[in-house]
């Protein structure tokens, strides 16, 4: 069967994945990634959209973003930030072509089951790939930013860690023992695969949710099913 069309609905949360194209890298050094972010700060403005977790790796970006009025902000979003960035690193290396592996995967997201393990799953990335030990050595993700851990402020709050605790204080200590838990192999297949396919990232009981709202049916095909 062949992948489901994309969709996007505001006021939920969209697991975003986009690939250098054939897997090269699209980031080289430091200035890359911060002009990455620099943009990623000025359009999710400019479109209203909430930033509730990011991670840059060498070859590839997982974000998870929430329209707040117009779900179609979100491929507005992505045009400009891969546009900026594949002329930029055009531009360094004297290069012509597409930097980035066709259209990006879209995945939405049940906030009440699903959006904490898919935030977990975007900031350990780094760990899963040897790149780091722990999650906060990583620069380019969110995860230092939640825990209070760099000066930048601009992540947007988001339903689930904030309702961890009374303080933030205990709602960091609590998210952190969530993250150091790690990912179970069959939670790690489900979110994979379902924004892989660009189908939802939760069960029945949201497949007939999105349905209500918008009229169509995603189903869920393939391997891949809600873990236990």
């Amino acid at each position: 069967m062949g992948r489901q069309p994309r969709i996007f609905i505001p006021g939920y949360p969209h697991h975003i994945v986009q690939r250098g194209h054939n897997r090269s890298a699209v980031f080289g050094d430091a200035a890359d990634y911060y002009y990455y972010l620099k943009n990623l700060i000025e359009w999710k403005n400019n479109y209203r959209i909430g930033v509730y977790a990011y991670c840059l790796m060498t070859n590839h970006v997982h974000l998870v973003l929430v329209p707040h009025e117009d779900g179609s902000a979100v491929s507005r979003l992505m045009r400009r930030l891969s546009a900026r960035q594949g002329r930029r690193v055009n531009r360094l290396d004297n290069r012509l072509g597409t930097l980035w592996s066709g259209r990006f995967k879209s995945s939405v997201v049940d906030t009440d089951r699903y959006l904490m393990a898919c935030l977990r799953y975007v900031e350990l990335n780094p760990v899963r790939a040897g790149i780091v030990a722990r999650p906060e050595d990583y620069p380019w993700s969110s995860y230092a930013q939640r825990l209070g851990l760099t000066r930048d402020k601009w992540l947007d709050s988001d339903p689930v860690t904030a309702n961890l605790g009374a303080t933030l204080a205990v709602r960091r200590q609590a998210y952190a023992a969530f993250v150091a838990e790690g990912v179970a192999p069959a939670e790690y297949e489900f979110l994979r695969s379902a924004v892989r396919r660009n189908q939802l990232t939760g069960d029945v009981r949201f497949v007939d949710e999105i349905e209500r709202t918008t009229g169509r049916r995603i189903e869920m095909r393939g391997p891949g099913r809600p873990y236990k």
